[in-house]
């Protein structure tokens, strides 16, 4: 029987969640679900002046409003250290390790002749065979690895495929450094040794550590876990992403209005993809991932696309559910203060009975929050600027003969409200448009607006007749 698959998300806390984080974490998380594993979540805060609070909670956040959920205990790698020293130790006691004291005037002057002479391998080896009894005194050593210097170290990669790199372009690496802290590879390889971790799924600018990991994992004679390098995510023009393109935190998404599992289905197209499937159940996205169908060049991002998917999501979306989201938004929007004070059952209940308008139009929550603001306006309107321009003496007089005719109306509805202005305008000669857009802006302060027989619904009689009379009077 095979050994249950472990993956793991490990974010380094410097940051918020970015988009590609997100991404990996999603792919990690499939990968877990598909084969009845788990997904951990460790939290690499080893760089103490670049790790903040703020940022762990910004990834934990970002994942819990992902609804990626981890298995256990969040494990932080700063904790770790003594067992990272520990092991440190022992490759120093087995012979594969041992004591370097280059000074950083010496490392600068190798680096220097390795440039130049055009190697990658920089550090020459001076500690590597060196007796003991030449130690320099008061000086704390590293402890570096002692690497293989002839062959090759190779990587099966379930994306990149083989991946070979020659030994001798790779350096004794650094395991401890002198203050007796552990260096991120060492860090990264005991851990997911510890963890049980079966199964490394990362972005390929990883795939330079993994040559490296490889070597320490040999030297303690561990197994190394399969692994996947995924390409990056550029911009749509090929670029590496920036924050024009969408390199953003995933809260930046949440405040833009995107719906979890939009978000979701739109990361897991970048560089997977199944046919010609664009739409994807979570469930559907479980039982169809796997990794051999990551593409091995960059994805792009298209900000057009996620916002078509994100409108198919809300016009799919439960009604009730889609109030849960148009409220958990509201303190991301610049008119969400209002509207947050407002919102009691009579505006829930108003925001029910527009949804299925509403979101026919929205692309984002955010949309969908500036298409229902007419139901929070306060009276009288501020008309904006557009609307306005349309409020002409002659417009203010069919406002005020439209609302005499509505308010012969009792049997309040959509559809009776509709079957009183048809009537209207056709005893009037005139087109439906002629009435329905100086209602719109009386009732709305817009030129834009959900149809405006469910505007007339929401809105109520009484509140209708009164922004009709607002408007009319002038």
């Amino acid at each position: 029987m095979t050994d249950p698959v472990v993956t793991r998300f490990a974010p380094s806390p410097t940051g918020f969640l970015h988009i590609g984080g997100a991404r990996t974490a999603l792919f990690n998380w499939l990968y877990a679900k598909k084969r009845g594993g788990k997904m951990l979540l460790r939290i690499e805060d080893t760089d103490r002046e670049r790790s903040t609070e703020a940022a762990i909670l910004a990834i934990l956040d970002g994942l819990k409003w992902l609804e990626l959920d981890w298995d256990g205990e969040v494990i932080y790698q700063f904790s770790r250290a003594a067992r990272h020293r520990e092991v440190a130790e022992q490759l120093l006691a087995s012979g594969r390790a041992y004591r370097c004291y280059a000074t950083p005037e010496q490392l600068n002057e190798m680096r220097e002749k390795a440039r130049a002479a055009g190697k990658t391998r920089f550090y020459d080896g001076m500690w590597r065979d060196r007796d003991p009894s030449e130690t320099p005194a008061g000086m704390k050593p590293t402890i570096r690895l002692k690497a293989p210097l002839t062959g090759e170290t190779v990587i099966e990669d379930q994306i990149q495929g083989r991946v070979v790199w020659q030994n001798e372009n790779l350096d004794d690496l650094v395991l401890l450094r002198g203050d007796g802290t552990p260096t991120y590879m060492l860090a990264v390889v005991v851990d997911d040794h510890d963890m049980g971790v079966t199964h490394v799924i990362r972005g390929d600018d990883h795939l330079i550590n993994a040559a490296r990991q490889k070597q320490i994992y040999d030297a303690l004679g561990w197994d190394i876990p399969s692994m996947s390098h995924i390409p990056l995510i550029h911009g749509p023009d090929g670029s590496k992403l920036s924050k024009r393109h969408g390199a953003l935190g995933v809260d930046a998404y949440r405040a833009m209005g995107y719906l979890p599992a939009a978000l979701r289905n739109y990361l897991v197209r970048l560089g997977w993809s199944h046919g010609d499937q664009e739409i994807f159940s979570t469930q559907e996205m479980i039982d169809a991932f796997d990794l051999p169908a990551i593409g091995r060049s960059a994805a792009r991002f298209d900000f057009a696309k996620l916002e078509n998917l994100n409108g198919h999501y809300i016009r799919q979306a439960d009604d009730r559910e889609l109030l849960k989201q148009f409220e958990s938004v509201l303190d991301y929007v610049p008119e969400g203060v209002d509207l947050k004070a407002k919102l009691n059952d009579t505006t829930r209940a108003q925001l029910l009975r527009a949804m299925p308008s509403l979101k026919e139009r929205a692309k984002t929550l955010i949309e969908l929050i500036s298409g229902a603001y007419f139901i929070f306006a306060d009276r009288p309107l501020q008309i904006e600027a557009k609307a306005a321009a349309l409020l002409t003496p002659e417009t203010r007089a069919l406002i005020g003969r439209l609302r005499a005719a509505l308010e012969a109306v009792t049997d309040w509805r959509a559809e009776t409200t509709e079957a009183a202005m048809r009537n209207f305008a056709e005893q009037n000669n005139l087109k439906l448009g002629a009435v329905a857009q100086p209602l719109r802006v009386a009732l709305t302060g817009r030129t834009t607006s959900p149809g405006i027989f469910d505007v007339l619904d929401v809105l109520g009689r009484e509140e209708c007749l009164a922004r009709l009379a607002d408007q009319a009077a002038g």
